[in-house]
């Protein structure tokens, strides 16, 4: 066997792939899920929290910045296994799905008030100050005026975190969670073969090459055109 023949059969083993291609479906439909579940959820999150700091009470935006501060600190592996394995002694007992989706919807809410937040800071002064003489109130001048600003001001540096934190559902591998990584791994140890993880890697990219070019489209149609 030459040192190509070893390759293929080493990674690209069509009868281990066929016998491991419905499970690796399964898995990218669960990270399809699973992922769509973090960035709804995080996005909405975060944007809330920016909102709300957005009222300057000092009390709750101490505590919003310690949160924040904490979940972009600690690495998201760790957050997901605090949650799995550190609730159940309380009583509480999430899955291996419901803790990834909690754990990496922090981190993506922690990155995104930051954002969200920068991007209120950044529509000028005079913007609140035009809104108000003509008697909107607080509330409605941010809802109505600056945050369709602040949001497009936003959108590149948030679709690439999004994009990055939700590429981390492959951590849900650890807590048994059923998406790419873990089928693939599981076929690895199962077959004694490498080849479902190139099944795996060929699903990641399947999945993500899309998100990322719809990012970048994203980018260009919302930019600020100078």
């Amino acid at each position: 066997m030459t040192n190509w023949d070893n390759f293929v059969f080493t990674f690209f083993n069509a009868r281990v792939m066929a016998e491991y291609l419905p499970r690796i479906i399964d898995g990218f439909f669960l990270t399809v899920g699973l992922a769509a579940l973090i960035v709804a959820s995080g996005l909405a999150l975060g944007l809330g929290l920016a909102v709300i700091r957005s009222f300057r009470v000092r009390p709750v935006n101490w505590l919003i910045v310690f949160l924040v501060d904490l979940f972009r600190a600690l690495p998201p592996l760790v957050i997901i296994v605090l949650i799995y394995f550190g609730l159940p002694p309380i009583g509480l007992a999430p899955s291996g799905f419901v803790s990834t989706w909690l754990a990496l919807t922090f981190v993506l809410a922690a990155f995104a008030e930051e954002i969200f937040w920068a991007g209120i800071l950044a529509v000028p002064k005079g913007q609140w100050e035009a809104a108000r003489s003509t008697g909107m109130s607080f509330a409605r001048t941010l809802l109505w005026v600056v945050l369709p600003q602040a949001v497009r001001l936003t959108i590149p540096p948030l679709t690439n975190r999004t994009i990055a934190i939700t590429k981390g559902t492959a951590l849900g591998s650890v807590v048994a969670v059923a998406e790419i990584l873990s089928q693939a791994s599981a076929g690895v140890s199962f077959s004694s073969n490498p080849s479902p993880l190139t099944l795996g890697a060929i699903a990641y990219l399947v999945l993500f090459v899309p998100v990322v070019a719809f990012g970048r489209w994203v980018e260009t149609r919302f930019a600020w055109r100078r």
